[in-house]
């Protein structure tokens, strides 16, 4: 599935507002769907976000409808503006593999046709860690980095991907490996900080069995740390003992917006 092509190097289907390159972004988690136009020479945010509550049952007749009213709340921008849209699980060529924190219904699943369907417009479907993904390699913490870069989004569960030489490698399921006999998320997760009490001290000591865990298999040159829980870094990554360097995403909440937006508006270069 590794690509040689670097990210970045097609200008493809890109709708420009003045001067500006502009592209869509969607994000659905599990909590929220939210969406922006983004400004694919930046990776900025060119309006405030919409977000929206994910229904309950998230199934994909009702996530469709949500997705939707976010991309209707941006109206302005031109049909020819290339659309991105996140989704937690594994996607390949349009159809949802996997639902570990999403409706079952998914799996099998033809969600970018459905997507396509529901604004009126062409959408490219990508996993959600995959996007920030991304964004972290073009605008963020690992921008210009050379080699293996493991990018973590710690939340509901734990995401990855994984970005060599720029690429994308894409569908990294690295969050579910197991780690003393448990999925890892289950342990490692910042729900499961919250969900057990966990201390910052206490979950750095899982989250440090976690990591070591993957540099052993991966021997990357560097980790990224995403998630809303990253904003609170300070608290956590310093007590880790590894051999990689390890950071905070820098992206933020904007990442999976903006790393499907750049997916979207450059297709040629994903790798799949």
């Amino acid at each position: 599935m590794m690509a040689d092509a670097q990210l970045g190097v097609a200008k493809i289907g890109v709708t420009k507002i003045g001067m500006t390159r502009i592209g869509m972004g969607i994000d659905i988690g599990g909590s929220g769907i939210k969406g922006a136009p983004v400004d694919l020479e930046t990776g900025q945010l060119t309006r405030d976000r919409i977000k929206i509550a994910t229904p309950s049952p998230s199934t994909p007749e009702a996530v469709a409808e949500v997705v939707r009213l976010v991309a209707d709340g941006f109206d302005e921008l031109p049909p020819s503006a290339p659309v991105g849209v996140t989704i937690p699980g594994v996607v390949q060529h349009g159809v949802v593999r996997t639902a570990a924190n999403i409706d079952k219904q998914w799996i099998g699943f033809d969600a970018q046709s459905l997507f396509t369907t529901a604004i009126g417009r062409p959408c490219f479907l990508v996993n959600d860690a995959d996007a920030a993904g991304v964004a972290e390699a073009r605008f963020g913490a690992a921008e210009g980095q050379r080699g293996l870069v493991v990018v973590t989004t710690l939340g509901t569960g734990i995401g990855t991907a994984l970005i060599y030489n720029g690429s994308l490698i894409p569908n990294a399921e690295l969050g579910h490996i197991e780690v003393d006999g448990f999925d890892a998320e289950t342990k490692a997760a910042a729900s499961a900080r919250e969900r057990e009490g966990l201390t910052y001290p206490q979950w750095a000591k899982r989250l440090q069995r976690y990591f070591t865990a993957l540099e052993d298999l991966l021997w990357p040159d560097l980790f990224v740390v995403g998630g809303g829980v990253s904003r609170k870094s300070e608290k956590f990554l310093p007590l880790l003992k590894l051999r990689t360097p390890i950071v905070p995403a820098a992206t933020r909440n904007g990442a999976g917006i903006a790393g499907a937006a750049v997916l979207a508006a450059e297709p040629t270069t994903a790798p799949w």
